[in-house]
């Protein structure tokens, strides 16, 4: 097998098309320098420079080998360089876990908190439900993860980034889409989108729950997994329902929202997640770097865990 060096004095020989300049190039005499084309040749089982009359070119085969080279030659100083980073607590890679609800606001500004205090870091986003999230963190296949609140593991901590009210949705020409804060009782019988309990149940048992303390019995007429799912059956006149204040970015035409009079305990949360034992010295930077700035939503959250699918 060929050896990086010989790469090296390869492309500074086809990039020259000189012997004398490329030894220069790469720090040796045209002697050793020969002698390492001769022995890439050798290797690879063609010729790849071709001299006559003084002058040098590259063969057909070498004019593809050549750019096969440059790029194992980048790949390699990247991979040295990915290795070194890797011995920091502030450089490297971290995967990232998110739901699709938190790409309204909150992953934008936890992206661009670990840009300002961590420019070095690279983030790898995966889209995933907050359960499985959690297995992928149990099974070390997650550093972090944005997800709703849950139940206690014995390998997982949080903190909460986000918390935000819940607001009413129901298509525009709809009797409850005008007016101020509407009081629950007003979607008793109304046709309406619920969340489902087995795939989002914290946010089911969110609104559910409070629904069944005030006495309130809407009509389901279908459950979904999705925020911007129920957004869109709702534009399309299927019913209203009740969504995190954040989808009011989502901008469907005929959707309009309306806030609630008394929203207190429908106040939905986002979480970050991580393993306890982590020993990711870039992923625990991260987690710090991301705490930190949401540590006033911290100090605010006074609302307990829901087991959370």
């Amino acid at each position: 097998m060929f050896q990086l060096s010989q790469l090296r004095c390869f492309v500074a020989v086809a990039t020259e098309l000189h012997f004398g300049r490329a030894a220069a190039l790469v720090n040796m005499t045209q002697p050793p320098l020969t002698r390492q084309i001769q022995l890439l040749e050798h290797e690879v089982g063609v010729r790849l420079l071709e001299r006559a009359g003084g002058a040098v070119r590259l063969t057909p085969a070498g004019a593809t080998f050549l750019r096969e080279a440059e790029d194992i030659l980048r790949r390699s100083q990247a991979a040295t360089l990915a290795a070194r980073r890797a011995m920091r607590a502030d450089a490297g890679s971290v995967t990232l876990g998110f739901i699709a609800a938190s790409s309204f606001a909150l992953l934008p500004r936890v992206l661009g908190a670990i840009r300002a205090g961590l420019p070095d870091v690279h983030v790898v986003l995966r889209e995933m439900q907050s359960v499985d999230q959690l297995e992928a963190l149990a099974g070390d296949r997650l550093d972090l993860g944005i997800v709703r609140p849950f139940a206690p593991r014995s390998f997982a901590a949080s903190a909460p980034l986000l918390q935000e009210p819940l607001v009413l949705a129901a298509p525009a020409s709809h009797p409850l889409a005008q007016g101020g804060p509407m009081p629950l009782a007003a979607l008793q019988g109304q046709p309406f989108i619920e969340f489902c309990p087995s795939e989002t149940r914290y946010i089911y048992e969110l609104i559910a729950g409070r629904l069944r303390a005030e006495g309130v019995a809407p009509d389901t007429v279908l459950t979904l997994s999705h925020t911007h799912s129920i957004l869109a059956l709702v534009d399309a006149g299927w019913g209203v329902a009740l969504v995190p204040q954040s989808a009011m970015r989502l901008g469907y035409a005929n959707v309009a929202f309306r806030p609630l009079r008394d929203p207190a305990g429908l106040h939905a949360e986002l979480h970050l997640a991580w393993r306890r034992e982590s020993r990711h010295e870039v992923a625990n930077t991260v987690r710090e770097v991301v705490v930190g700035a949401f540590a006033a939503v911290a100090q605010a959250s006074a609302h307990p865990p829901i087991p959370a699918g």
